[in-house]
């Protein structure tokens, strides 16, 4: 969220005629334990209110509204036990729903906007109490039963519910086969004893059936295909599609149930390729596969897990040369990937939870939390691009898992810092990418000597690359300092005078950073020639739109 969208969401919420159980607005901070009472009130209420977050604001004078400011900056806050407040307030919520802090400017006042996930199918506890907001007021949510039991009775888990058309002839025998198979290889101690299983008993004991009543996660997991239909309105579909160069369909498959079965088959459909990486590289094996099949196993997993089947959409992976981009429909209940990473303690929010610890009973998954942050490490060994999650869209998440490199000069940055932690590789992938950062991380990169240069045309800094050998390409990116360009333009036109704008360009251009566009080198030449006409260096004889320059009174003459 930038600042203009940051801007736009106050102005709404200053607009409500008055403070809402689930919107609170404060001048001055908190305490940290009184803070966080109110990110486990608001959290609840925003819940039984039906809405997507719960609000709440510093440097906004509560009833008129006012922008007043506020010194809080609960970044640089700390707790008890000297924690960092963030980090004290996330392992407060139990369950951890999640939350962003958000300062900014706001009408040329500092602001600092607090936005809580709501309660999705439990009350949300801080330090072992849950709270909620009486009207304008917060208090405990024990005195209030009829809403502690509005939460819990919230958000009914469609994955354990029992399908009352199905029986246990409905599921797969391979299917059923491949699970036992799972689960002795997740649980190896039990593996004797759930093999004189029944069927009904081993489906029981690993938590897919509910007392040998068949659920929609059984079927979703381990039903026949024509089963399918027992699921409806709900859609139990992937489907695979190849894209060519162009954007162009080449080839297509739709898998239903089993999924247990047939993420598999689609997998197998996958082009991993072998590509040549870094060819000219000492760092880099000079062939590997574009995807690390965990990641994009871990990835169509996690679409399995958190689809909300009740949009009655599908499942997509598209296949490009050069990435996979996966797609479930919900929203991403974190809320922003880089909470699921940098929080230590992991998000406990599922939307199908029945199903979720089916597919860890299943070994579909290792654990329920981890996945995802294990994907970015995985693709930063491989020193390939992070996974991209999109989640512009309300109601669908979409990941793209890069299959090439982007930026060599980051990629050998990785190779050669290989203590650099997750969140700086990010920062730096975000780069390569040409994903504007902020500046509080341009200063975090700079502190440790990773990049030079300015938004959005940052480098990598002249140390790494002589330590990477890209001495000269770093030389070739910065380019020289403005006295340098000017000195040859002034040259030119005294030696070939008069001379035109297309003149000078053909003698600049090429020799400009090269990490900048040809639209950005174009207005550095404009600025060049304008410097020079404003220090009387050189002069216009023509037009405006065509120029024809030479020599000024200010120009100095050979030696």
């Amino acid at each position: 969220m930038n600042t203009a969208e940051r801007t736009a969401l106050l102005d709404r919420l200053r607009a409500e005629p008055r403070e809402t159980e689930w919107l609170e607005f404060k001048a001055n901070r908190y305490e940290p334990q009184v803070l966080g009472e109110y990110l486990s009130a608001l959290a609840n209420s925003a819940c039984l209110a039906g809405k997507p977050r719960g609000y709440l604001v510093f440097g906004i004078e509560d009833g008129s509204h006012a922008v007043v400011g506020t010194a809080f900056d609960p970044q640089a806050e700390k707790a008890k036990g000297e924690q960092l407040l963030p980090l004290w307030l996330s392992r407060g919520l139990q369950p951890n729903v999640g939350f962003e802090i958000r300062p900014f400017a706001y009408q040329g006042k500092p602001v600092v906007l607090f936005e809580v996930h709501p309660a999705f199918d439990r009350p949300v506890q801080f330090y072992g109490t849950a709270y909620v907001r009486d009207g304008t007021s917060k208090t405990g949510l024990r005195r209030y039963p009829e809403k502690e039991r509005a939460i819990w009775n919230r958000r009914l888990d469609w994955s354990a519910q029992v399908c009352e058309q199905a029986m246990l002839d409905d599921l797969a025998p391979d299917a059923i086969a491949k699970a036992r198979r799972e689960f002795a290889t997740k649980f190896p101690r039990q593996a004797a004893e759930a093999a004189a299983w029944e069927d009904a008993t081993f489906l029981n004991k690993a938590k897919v059936t509910i007392r040998g009543r068949v659920t929609n996660a059984a079927l979703l997991l381990l039903g026949r295909p024509e089963a399918s239909t027992l699921l409806a309105p709900a859609v139990a579909r992937i489907s695979w599609l190849l894209k060519g160069p162009g954007g162009e369909d080449l080839d297509y498959e739709h898998f239903g149930p089993p999924f247990l079965l047939n993420v598999d088959k689609l997998l197998a459909r996958v082009r991993n390729l072998t590509v040549r990486a870094l060819a000219d590289g000492t760092l880099f094996p000079t062939e590997i596969t574009q995807y690390d099949p965990w990641v994009i196993r871990e990835a169509l997993h996690n679409c399995i897990a958190h689809q909300d089947y009740g949009l009655r959409g599908r499942i997509q992976v598209v296949e490009t040369p050069d990435a996979l981009l996966l797609t479930n429909v919900g929203s991403f209940l974190p809320g922003r990937v880089e909470t699921v990473i940098e929080q230590d303690a992991p998000l406990e929010v599922y939307r199908n939870p029945f199903l979720a610890e089916a597919m860890v009973n299943l070994n579909m998954v290792d654990t329920q939390g981890g996945g995802i942050r294990r994907m970015f490490i995985k693709q930063r060994d491989r020193f390939f691009p992070m996974p991209d999650y999109d989640l512009t869209e309300p109601e669908r998440v979409k990941v793209t898992l890069r299959g090439r490199i982007l930026d060599e000069r980051y990629t050998r940055l990785l190779m050669s810092r290989s203590g650099l932690d997750l969140g700086t590789i990010i920062l730096l992938d975000k780069l390569q990418k040409g994903v504007r950062i902020g500046a509080d991380d341009v200063r975090r990169l700079r502190s440790q000597g990773l990049v030079e240069g300015r938004q959005p045309n940052l480098i990598v800094a002249g140390a790494v690359a002589a330590a990477t050998g890209q001495k000269a390409q770093h030389i070739r990116n910065r380019g020289f300092d403005n006295r340098y360009y000017r000195d040859m333009i002034v040259a030119l036109v005294r030696e070939h005078q008069p001379v035109t704008r297309e003149d000078i360009d053909r003698l600049l251009l090429d020799k400009l950073p090269e990490v900048l566009t040809h639209e950005q080198r174009l207005n550095r030449s404009h600025n060049l020639l304008r410097q020079l006409a404003k220090a009387g260096d050189i002069v216009n004889t023509g037009s405006r739109r065509w120029p024809r320059w030479v020599p000024g009174e200010g120009a100095q003459s050979p030696k």
